[in-house]
């Protein structure tokens, strides 16, 4: 009999995918039977964790079997040193932040190791499944267009803004405002700009002279389809415009700071699977998040690191330009997700990620981007401490009883190129070195993409969804290889450089990739330092 409840138990624990020792079938593991569990495909449990499993701690089975591997391999000692020390863990109550221990979730019976800092995700976006008409995209500018109506109306000069419909009936002269979307830009032969702008009830020309040299200027980064006042003079039939008003985000003299002192990073853009993939620049990194590089004071930085946002392109992905094939080193998709897995596993267990895909993730192109796929990259679901959301989208971070925590907009910013080429302050003062010009142009817009041809959209919602709706307190981007920190209005800036080295494809552009760059935040008083890995 006795021998038949040995093999009962066995079975059972086979089924949770644990292989028991025989030498410790006779002791206390079947009262336990409840409280192991282990998700990953086999771990062989012996006598070494006995001491360990009736101490009310929840282990990271996956690193104990990974570290039982290399210790049969010779290739180190690790897995008696992680035994032992664990044992004066539990005899010291010891901090576990740096022992990679997985967390106590949901358990009333066991001790809390550490509790994973918190992450609400206050929007992403999930685009409904279903058949595209035109009519869809006329709801999408429709509901930008009153959005941005009702902000820009709440501005003095706006107050008393009048319908286009209204305008076209108008006899007699004076000053007059009115919002619309620009749906056309043009310099006449003299030098002057015509805007034709239009909203529900009709359509409009007003002029601007070229004489007013500060219009003229501002005019010249007005872009189609963004939606904006426009005060002026209305005589016979044509409107003079004076001023331009942009939607904008409010004004805040202060930065919000927070309570607890802890840090959090930006990365972006790794391109894992490229031959440029700079592997051992990031591996240098993650021996920094684990404390184990750098100076005392670098060290102490990363202790306190609790939040790591990634805004996209964690691998580069198939076929996204041309010759791209010649410089991938992983050239199966999954594969690429498999090895930034493997990467990204060796970042401590009690540090939050948050990812957003990107232009080479295997997700559609179109935005909003939805949450990874996972049939391609089944492994970032695994992970207890990755939050996963769309492109773009807000996550909340650092939120406790007292304090409304930091709202950050992540969007890897896939637009950024249009308004490189198009837009004239930000293409003259360094293009591509200036993201936080694009940005400061897009929080100033309200919206993400504000001309339809900047990004493919996917038209799928009730509202756009690339409209600046909730004013964050960061607002973190990548795509375009630069890194780049700034404030504008109280709101965070930060463009989250990349791992990769220039590509042929931006060879061609003439692009010069600053890689290596981390941003790195203090909470407590929003200071920021930029470390360099390579």
């Amino acid at each position: 009999m006795e021998k038949l409840k040995e093999l009962k138990l066995i079975e059972l624990m086979f089924d949770k995918g644990i292989l028991i020792n025989e030498n410790i079938l006779n002791s206390k593991i079947e009262t336990l039977f409840d409280e192991i569990s282990y998700d990953e495909d086999l771990l062989v449990l012996n006598s070494d964790y006995l001491d360990l499993l009736s101490n009310d701690m929840i282990i990271d089975w996956y690193l104990f079997d990974e570290h039982k591997v290399k210790s049969e391999k010779e290739e180190s000692s690790s897995f008696e040193k992680h035994v032992e020390l664990l044992r004066k863990t539990i005899s010291s109550n010891l901090s576990s932040d740096s022992l990679n221990l997985s967390p106590t979730i949901n358990s009333e019976k066991k001790q809390e190791v550490y509790s994973l800092p918190k992450v609400q995700v206050v929007i992403s976006h999930n685009n409904k499944n279903k058949k595209i008409s035109v009519s869809d995209f006329n709801k999408l500018f429709v509901s930008r267009f009153r959005f941005l109506e009702n902000i820009l109306r709440n501005r003095q000069e706006l107050s008393g803004a009048t319908s286009i419909g209204r305008l076209l009936n108008k006899s007699e002269a004076g000053n007059v405002s009115l919002i619309g979307m620009v749906a056309e830009k043009r310099e006449t032969k003299t030098g002057h700009f015509i805007l034709t702008v239009e909203d529900l009830t009709g359509v409009i020309k007003v002029i601007f002279s070229k004489n007013n040299e500060e219009m003229a200027s501002l005019i010249k980064d007005v872009v189609l389809d963004e939606v904006i006042g426009i005060s002026g003079k209305f005589n016979e039939k044509a409107i003079f415009g004076e001023k331009i008003i942009f939607p904008e985000v409010p004004h805040s003299n202060e930065l919000k700071v927070s309570e607890v002192d802890e840090n959090v990073i930006f990365l972006s853009d790794l391109h894992v699977g490229s031959k440029l993939f700079l592997e051992k620049e990031f591996r240098k990194f993650l021996r920094w998040i684990r404390s184990e590089s750098g100076s005392e004071e670098q060290k102490k930085m990363a202790q306190k690191v609790k939040y790591i946002f990634i805004a996209g392109d964690l691998v580069d992905g198939i076929g996204i330009y041309p010759t791209q094939r010649s410089e991938l080193q992983i050239t199966d998709i999954k594969n690429q997700y498999k090895f930034f897995c493997d990467l990204i596993k060796e970042i401590p267990a009690s540090k939050q990620i948050i990812i957003c895909p990107g232009n080479h993730d295997m997700v559609h192109l179109a935005e909003p981007q939805p949450v990874f796929y996972k049939e391609y990259a089944p492994w970032l679901f695994d992970f207890p401490n990755i939050t996963l959301v769309s492109n773009p989208a807000i996550v909340n971070i650092g939120k406790t009883s007292t304090f409304s925590g930091f709202d950050v907009l992540m969007y890897h910013g896939y637009s950024f190129d249009y308004y490189v080429a198009n837009v004239d302050s930000i293409r003259n003062q360094g293009g591509y070195h200036r993201a936080d010009l694009i940005m400061k142009f897009l929080l100033r817009k309200r919206h993400l993409a504000p001309s339809f041809g900047s990004t493919p959209y996917f038209p799928a919602n009730d509202d756009d969804p690339l409209l600046i709706k909730k004013i964050p307190d960061f607002f973190i981007s990548g795509h375009i290889h630069y890194s780049s920190v700034s404030n504008y209005r109280g709101i965070t800036t930060i463009c989250g450089s990349c791992w990769q080295d220039k590509t042929s494809f931006q060879e061609k552009l003439g692009h010069e990739p600053e890689p290596g760059r981390v941003p790195v935040v203090n909470l407590k008083n929003r200071e920021i330092k930029v470390l360099r890995f390579v």
